[in-house]
C-alpha cells in the first residue's frame, strides 16, 4: 500500500548534480517550488531550470543553514555528497567532513526549520558490501568495505537518532548503480558514462578484471521519480531503489559498444582491490511501501545515455 503525495517545497542539496538536475525537473513540472542549494563542485553541466531558486555555498556553512530556513520547505532531498569509492579509500578523513559532518549540520538546520520529510540518498552497493544474499534486503547486514560507504552507513545512523528524539520523518534510499544522461564520464566512477565519453573518442570501453562481476544499473529517470515518490511519502527507514535485475560489467560494455557502432571488444585491465564480484538489489519495499517500479529497461537507458553524450561531444 503507497501512501506518497505531491509535496509543495523542497529543498535539493546537490541539486545541481547529476541526479540532482533530473529531480530538480520532475520536482519542477509537477509544481513543486524547488531551492537548490550546490558549492557546485560537483555540477554535472545541465543548466539548473530557472523557475527553481538557488543558493551557491557549501553544505555546512551559514549561508546554506540560513537559506533552508528562510525558505521553509515541506521536504528536504538530500543528494549532496563526495563521491567515488577510490577517493574515499585515498581520502577517509576528507571523505567523513564532506559525507557525515555535513550531513549532520544539515539534520541539526532540518529539525530547527520545522521538521519537514526528509530523504537521504544512500547507496545499496557501497553499504552491503559483500552481501551473503542476493537480491539483497534492506534487512540485510551493513558491511561496507571502504568509507564512502561507511559514511552512508553512518548518515543512516544519524537519521535513526534523530526520528527516535526529534520525530524527524526520513527516508534513505539505497540506490543501485545509477546511470544516464548528465553522468560525469571524466572521473573514476560511473562505468557507463566512462564508456560512452570513450566510445565517442574511439576507443574501446574498459573492464576491470575479467568483466563477470554483477551489479544494478538503475536508470537515473527511475531514481528521480523514486525521489520525488519518497518526499511525499510518511514511510521510514531504508529503501533499496534498483531493478532486483543482476547485469554483468562486460555485458555493459558490450552492448554499448554495439550502440556505438565500432567493431572492437573491450580493453580489460586488473581488477580493483577488494571489488565486490555480484551486487544487485531487491526493490520489493521500494514497490510496496512507495508504489515504484523501475520502468527503462537497461539497453533503452544505454542507448538514451549514449545519444545524450553524442549530443555534448
Amino acid at each position: 500500500m503507497t501512501n506518497s503525495n505531491p509535496v509543495a517545497r523542497v529543498v535539493v542539496t546537490g541539486g545541481a548534480g547529476f541526479i540532482g538536475t533530473h529531480t530538480v525537473a520532475l520536482l519542477l513540472a509537477q509544481g513543486a517550488r524547488v531551492l537548490v542549494i550546490d558549492d557546485l563542485r560537483h555540477a554535472c553541466g545541465a543548466e539548473i531550470p530557472p523557475e527553481a531558486d538557488r543558493v551557491e555555498a557549501e553544505l555546512s556553512t551559514p549561508a546554506a543553514l540560513q537559506a533552508l530556513a528562510r525558505f521553509q520547505p515541506t521536504a528536504v532531498l538530500h543528494l549532496a555528497a563526495q563521491g567515488g569509492v577510490s577517493r574515499s579509500l585515498r581520502d577517509p578523513a576528507g571523505d567523513a567532513l564532506n559525507n557525515v559532518v555535513a550531513t549532520l549540520a544539515l539534520l541539526r538546520a532540518v529539525v530547527d526549520a520545522g521538521r519537514p520529510r526528509f530523504v537521504f540518498a544512500s547507496s545499496g552497493g557501497a553499504i552491503y558490501g559483500r552481501a551473503r544474499r542476493l537480491p539483497t534486503r534492506e534487512t540485510s547486514p551493513a558491511r561496507p568495505l571502504a568509507p564512502y560507504g561507511a559514511a552512508k552507513l553512518a548518515g543512516e545512523g544519524y537519521l535513526g537518532m534523530f526520528q527516535r528524539t526529534f520525530k524527524l520523518s526520513y527516508a534513505a534510499l539505497r540506490y543501485g548503480n545509477v546511470y544516464g544522461p548528465h553522468q560525469d564520464g571524466t572521473g573514476e566512477a560511473g562505468m557507463v558514462a566512462i564508456s560512452c565519453r570513450r566510445l565517442l573518442r574511439g576507443e574501446p570501453a574498459r573492464v576491470t578484471g575479467n568483466g563477470a562481476q554483477t551489479r544494478d544499473f538503475v536508470y537515473v529517470g527511475d531514481v528521480a521519480r523514486a525521489n520525488v515518490l519518497a518526499l511525499g511519502a510518511t514511510t521510514q527507514g531504508p529503501i533499496n531503489i534498483g531493478t532486483g535485475i543482476p547485469t554483468s560489467i562486460i555485458t555493459v560494455a558490450r552492448t554499448l559498444t554495439a550502440l556505438a557502432g565500432l567493431p572492437a571488444d573491450p580493453e580489460f585491465v586488473p581488477p580493483r582491490p577488494g571489488e565486490v564480484p555480484a551486487s544487485y538489489l531487491d526493490p520489493a519495499r521500494a514497490r510496496a511501501r512507495l508504489g515504484w517500479t523501475p520502468q527503462v529497461p537497461l539497453e533503452e537507458g544505454l542507448k538514451l545515455t549514449l545519444e545524450s553524450f553524442r549530443r555534448a561531444a
